[in-house]
């Protein structure tokens, strides 16, 4: 499909950020077509870049990641002549997203009230660890320090153990998708108005808006949540459980017709009419008799038996893979989640494509993670049209 077609194909994004939130935002919006400029600084770039190993072609796969369907170019932020840059392609941008400290662009004449004076309809996100106002404004703000502050590491991990955070950087992804669905909402304002808005994203809002039924519990009950380990504050049996050979499987029983599939099948009759169990609030509050009897009964079958037994009466179930296992499975080849990129120094490369499903205009994966700068000479030569003499002289004085 030609790249015209896309979805935000006549949409352009000035990426100021880095790291994680703002470039997994920067990729989906390119994902969808949007001509995205990464602006990176000279000689050093994208901090993750140098986050490995592992690594492809000399590139850290954790940059490798977030940073597809994007072109890199490389300006000074220090330098006058390197902010001129940046306002001239401001001029003709749709969209600015950056994690900068809160005052930092704006020190720079960078920020939105300046921006926005010569280009109106322009669209510019920020996302910092707090928000761009509010007693916590000014400090820094990671993925891991939120997962404490937003309350996740309180009610995640084993009862008895210590706080555990999730383990990919949930806030920060969490945060990119938030942002992606504000700017697309802003761009649908400016299509019946003309007009831009600013975009104040927060790490920690963002961790409170997915805290969903954990943190509902809280403000209806005034309760704290217990760490449950791997079971449901809400759901029982709902949870992993060992089996005879050894591994373990998920057992996600929903509904009351499930619970009495799933005693039938593994021959507890009984339980299923039993009061303390019959209802899930029962099971529920009776939780830690339940579960005991219920993983005694799994151990009498190996985990294949299991999963096959429970698809059949569409009982929620599945394995515990690792990550060889999810790459290998089936269902995930079909679906093409991924991807083998053309890579100028690695060759090629493979990384999870995009989960959207578009069916009459579907992501693709134009362009590979840039190398650092390797779009300067063209970006600056189709968006300001500088002279190649011109360009030469801007990287002497180091602005490029």
């Amino acid at each position: 499909m030609s790249a015209n077609l896309k979805p935000l194909s006549d949409i352009t994004v000035l990426d100021l950020s880095r790291v994680l939130a703002g470039p997994y935002a920067t990729m989906v919006l390119g994902d969808l077509g949007a001509d995205v400029i990464k602006v990176e600084r000279p000689r050093v770039g994208d901090d993750t870049r140098h986050w490995g190993p592992p690594e492809a072609g000399g590139e850290a796969a954790y940059y490798l990641c977030v940073n597809r369907n994007k072109r890199s170019l490389t300006v000074n932020l220090k330098d006058p002549k390197g902010q001129e840059i940046i306002r001239h392609l401001a001029r003709t941008s749709d969209i600015v997203i950056e994690n900068y400290m809160v005052g930092t662009l704006d020190g720079m004449g960078l920020g939105y009230a300046d921006l926005r004076k010569e280009n109106p309809g322009i669209i510019y996100c920020s996302i910092t660890g707090f928000g761009q106002d509010g007693p916590y404004k000014d400090q820094p703000g990671y993925d891991f320090m939120i997962q404490g502050m937003g309350g996740v590491m309180s009610f995640t991990g084993a009862p008895e153990g210590p706080p555990m955070k999730v383990g990919v950087a949930i806030v920060d992804i969490t945060t990119g998708l938030f942002a992606v669905n504000a700017i697309l909402a802003a761009l649908r304002h400016r299509e019946k108005t003309g007009q831009g808005q600013y975009i104040d994203m927060a790490l920690l809002d963002s961790v409170l808006a997915w805290l969903a039924n954990v943190g509902s519990n809280y403000l209806v009950s005034g309760q704290n949540p217990t760490r449950y380990g791997n079971a449901h504050p809400n759901i029982v049996p709902y949870e992993p459980f060992l089996t005879r050979d050894g591994a373990y499987i998920a057992l996600a029983v929903g509904n009351d017709l499930q619970w009495q599939k799933f005693c039938e099948l593994a021959a507890l009759e009984g339980l299923a009419h039993d009061p303390r169990f019959a209802t899930n609030p029962a099971r529920v509050k009776h939780r830690r008799e339940l579960i005991p009897i219920v993983a005694a009964a799994m151990l009498q079958r190996p985990a294949q038996e299991w999963l096959t037994e429970l698809n059949r009466l569409r009982i929620p179930c599945g394995p515990i893979n690792t990550l060889e296992q999810v790459f290998a499975d089936p269902q995930v080849r079909f679906r093409g989640m991924v991807a083998e990129v053309p890579h100028p120094t690695a060759g090629s490369f493979k990384m999870v494509a995009s989960p959207m499903k578009l069916s009459a205009t579907p992501c693709e994966i134009r362009r590979h993670p840039p190398l650092l700068g390797e779009h300067t000479e063209e970006v600056l030569q189709e968006r300001l049209g500088l002279t190649p003499e011109a360009i030469e002289s801007l990287r002497l004085e180091r602005v490029i």
